[in-house]
């Protein structure tokens, strides 16, 4: 197997990476009070050392009351957890790392099953975070205005603090994702419509306020999806015309690079094509793309959060569809999560070496 190709640097406006390797965003939910510790800051060095060409950060929530569900999880506001995020990434720049935190607000949410909540209800486009299940108040659009502020806010913050990149993260079914999503986004305003190009509008503007904040020259990526946590095998664009009415505008409001999950990069996103969703947004858009989705193990990467173990696997299909250029760069999650070396062994071809997945990984932060 030839890997060079993931080896080669990546360069696009403020980002100028070593190789083509993308540490994906895993939840970890070992912020206390939304607070990055120097544990946090400890985990992403490693990776860092370990020759990641890009780290993206876990979740961390914009200033919004009910942004998020669980105490735990960093935010991305205020004087602590702001410090937080600095020593985060002056320790992955110390270690010629380059980093992004992915920017969220997860919506209307389940309650979590510590029995934290926050301070005022869940919010969403609806009361709803799926067809059926009602937890939370829809936003009206002065909660609109607001939370588009503060995305904003938020990449600018990390441009202000060093950070190489932002990415937004609009998929697996939270609000950015929930205003996208016909089943959780029944509005009749500006907000609402029958069609997901008319849905795409708050995506849009929240877009367009980030790159208003941040400026031509640093680099916004977004994460997307099909599936949702409440049916995998669900398509909000059933074909290449809808997606290119739900990309294309989102790529003219300002994203650099479309960050295309999936539950398996191997599956084709279409009948008649072998193309991947990332392979389809770079055809449509012609921007940057990150695949992801189950690289480097043999399970589905949804089934290590019922605790199923994986294994390593051949990288040979990633490679032949990297080689024919249908993506840019590749997102790595649990291989990462458990062995902070795993860009570095590819690299040096020790595949024997590399450490499979179990889910003791999910309860700690590897750093050996």
């Amino acid at each position: 197997m030839n890997t060079d190709n993931l080896f080669k640097p990546f360069t696009l406006k403020s980002l100028n990476i070593k190789n083509r390797i993308v540490m994906a965003p895993m939840t970890r939910s070992f912020s206390p009070s939304g607070v990055p510790t120097a544990d946090v800051a400890a985990y992403y060095q490693k990776r860092a050392e370990g020759e990641v060409g890009l780290i993206l950060s876990e979740g961390t929530v914009i200033n919004r009351l009910s942004a998020s569900n669980d105490a735990n999880v960093p935010h991305f506001y205020g004087d602590a957890a702001l410090a937080g995020w600095q020593q985060v990434i002056n320790g992955v720049h110390a270690v010629g790392g380059a980093m992004g935190p992915q920017i969220w607000h997860m919506g209307i949410m389940d309650n979590h099953h510590s029995g934290w909540l926050p301070e005022v209800p869940f919010e969403g486009p609806s009361a709803f975070n799926r067809p059926g299940h009602e937890n939370g108040k829809a936003m009206n659009e002065a909660d609109i205005t607001d939370a588009i502020i503060a995305y904003g806010k938020a990449a600018a913050d990390a441009q202000r603090l060093g950070f190489d990149c932002v990415e937004l993260h609009g998929a697996h079914g939270y609000l950015i994702d929930q205003f996208f999503w016909d089943g959780t986004n029944n509005r009749n305003d500006i907000y609402g419509g029958k069609t997901l190009a008319e849905r795409s509008r708050f995506a849009i503007e929240v877009i367009k306020e980030v790159r208003r904040q941040v400026g031509k020259d640093f680099a916004i990526i977004i994460r997307l999806s099909q599936w949702k946590p409440s049916d995998y095998n669900y398509k909000m664009a059933a074909n290449p015309e809808e997606m290119e009415a739900w990309l294309k505008p989102m790529a003219d409001a300002g994203v650099d690079i479309f960050h295309c999950s999936q539950r398996r990069f191997w599956e084709p996103e279409f009948e008649g094509s072998d193309l991947n969703f990332a392979g389809w947004a770079k055809k449509i858009t012609g921007k940057a793309t990150i695949t992801v989705g189950s690289v480097g193990l043999n399970g589905d990467f949804m089934a290590a959060f019922a605790g199923e173990s994986s294994a390593p696997s051949s990288l040979d299909e990633l490679m032949r569809r990297m080689d024919r250029g249908d993506f840019d760069l590749v997102g790595v999650g649990r291989p990462l999560l458990a062995d902070p070396f795993w860009t570095q062994k590819i690299r040096e071809g020790r595949s024997a070496e590399l450490k499979g997945f179990t889910k003791e990984a999910l309860g700690t932060l590897v750093i050996d």
